[in-house]
C-alpha cells in the first residue's frame, strides 16, 4: 500500500516503477476524469484503447480481481461471475481498493498492481484489447492519462508479477458488429 496520498505521488510511483522496468510510455495530462464519460472528453486521438477497469472481490473476500476491458463496452456482473468461474462477485469496497491497489475509485487502473506487494489481486483482461496497438489508463491518479504499447504493457505486467489472462469476455459474434 502507498503512504503518499496525493495524486502526484501516486503517479510519481506509477512512472518511477516503468522507467526502473525500462517500460516505455506516453503522458497527458487533463483536469479531473473520474469516469469514463468525463474522461472521454480529453482524450487524445492517438490510436489506443481507452480501458474500462472494476475492482471486484468473491464471495468469501478471500479472492480480489481486476477486470479490464474496452470502456465503449458494458458489462453484466452476471456474464462476468459466469466468464470468469470465480463464483458469486460484488465490488470491492473502497478500503478494499486502498488496501490491495492503494486506490481509490475513480483512477483505477492496471498500474495499480505496483501497490499489491503479495501479488493477490488477478487480472483478468478481454481478449479483445491484443487487437489494439496501445492501450490508454490513469496512471493511479484521474488527472493523466498513459499511453503504452501492447509490447510495453507485456513488459509491465511481467515486471509487476501479479498472476493474469486474457480471456473472451464476450461472445466473438458480439465483438463483431461495431461495438468493439
Amino acid at each position: 500500500m502507498i503512504t503518499d496520498n496525493g495524486n502526484a505521488g501516486r503517479r510519481a510511483r506509477v512512472f518511477d516503477f516503468l522507467r526502473r522496468n525500462g517500460i516505455e510510455y506516453d503522458v497527458y495530462c487533463h483536469p479531473e476524469a473520474p469516469t469514463i464519460e468525463i474522461a472521454r472528453q480529453y482524450w487524445r486521438r492517438d490510436g489506443s484503447k481507452h480501458c474500462k477497469n472494476l475492482f471486484f472481490r468473491n464471495h468469501k473476500g478471500n479472492r480480489h480481481y481486476l477486470v479490464v476491458f474496452d470502456c465503449e463496452r458494458s458489462l453484466a456482473i452476471h456474464d462476468l461471475e459466469h466468464r470468469l468461474h470465480q463464483g458469486k462477485l460484488s465490488f470491492a469496497s473502497e478500503q478494499r481498493m486502498e488496501r490491495y491497489l492503494g486506490l481509490r475509485p475513480g483512477s483505477v487502473s492496471p498500474f495499480g498492481l505496483i501497490n499489491d506487494a503479495e501479488n493477490h489481486v488477478h487480472l483478468f483482461l478481454d481478449r479483445t484489447l491484443l487487437r489494439y496497438p496501445s492501450l490508454s489508463f490513469h496512471p493511479n491518479d484521474n488527472t493523466a492519462t498513459v499511453v503504452i504499447s501492447q509490447q510495453m504493457f507485456a513488459r509491465y505486467l511481467d515486471a509487476v508479477g501479479n498472476s493474469y489472462e486474457y480471456i473472451p469476455l464476450y461472445d466473438e459474434a458480439d465483438c463483431a458488429g461495431g461495438n468493439g
